[in-house]
């Protein structure tokens, strides 16, 4: 077996089972868990004390599905490496605070010999917009096996043909994992953030880093949903300011849930 250690666990979320368990307890506190078909989730990736209420407003309506989903196929930014496409890692395991999680290696390798996808490392091990998702599926679902793409520079169509291998699947659940604006005073982002939700309530598949630090792979998520007829629901939006009080440099966060 070989092992994707956490790389932010003490830091984006805590580094115990304890401790983390407690956390998304008090991030779903006071939630409903709707009873909502979802076929893909948008949600932030910062540390859980910002942006953890935002995602959990959008994991929260897996619990009724929870029996049903199998496989978690899981897109996000690179944020310390330059990467063109998209890459799949040869960990066979990613473990977090709460556990194992097995990797779905048949899928990975399929999608590296379509072309879709090259198998590297370096883009996983010390990625934070992949591993902080992980914990929330543990806590919403039953065993599953997990689809890691990191996501460099490229085109909503190659995306597409990844989703579309995976889609009709009854029991796979996409994940797009992306903020919003970065570093913008808190107006500013507050408006520019609010233009971006309108673009992705409409399907744009033209986001720029600038509107969304995971542009590439939800671009992709755009581009599928325009071609299914699927239609993102904004679940909750905030950015950091709310939650620091700062004014002068804050992070936009977003959730939806796709249909």
């Amino acid at each position: 077996m070989k092992y994707r250690i956490p790389a932010v666990a003490g830091t984006f979320y805590p580094d115990t089972a304890v401790q983390a368990s407690a956390a998304l307890n008090g991030l779903f506190a006071d939630l409903d868990f709707p009873s909502k078909p979802a076929k893909a989730l948008i949600v932030p990736h910062a540390g859980w004390i910002y942006s953890g209420k935002v995602a959990a407003q959008a994991y929260r309506v897996l619990k009724a599905r929870k029996a049903q989903i199998k496989r978690v196929v899981l897109l996000g930014p690179s944020h310390r490496c330059q990467l063109k496409g998209c890459a799949v890692p040869s960990n066979d395991i990613f473990l977090t605070p709460l556990g194992e999680i097995p990797v779905d290696m048949q899928s990975c390798e399929q999608l590296r010999r379509l072309g879709l996808a090259e198998q590297s490392d370096l883009p996983h091990n010390q990625e934070h917009a992949l591993e902080v998702q992980l914990p929330f599926l543990q806590y919403c679902l039953d065993q599953f096996q997990l689809v890691p793409l990191s996501v460099g520079q490229c085109p909503p169509e190659q995306i597409a043909d990844i989703l579309a291998h995976f889609a009709q699947a009854n029991d796979t659940l996409i994940i797009i994992s992306t903020d919003l604006s970065h570093f913008l005073p808190y107006q500013q982002a507050f408006d520019t953030d609010a233009k971006t939700i309108e673009r992705i309530l409409h399907c744009d598949d033209q986001l720029s880093p600038h509107d969304a630090c995971g542009c590439h792979a939800l671009n992709g998520l755009m581009h599928f949903s325009k071609q299914q007829g699927w239609q993102p629901e904004l679940m909750a939006k905030a950015n950091s300011g709310d939650i620091n009080h700062s004014k002068d440099e804050v992070v936009g966060y977003a959730s939806f849930i796709v249909n």
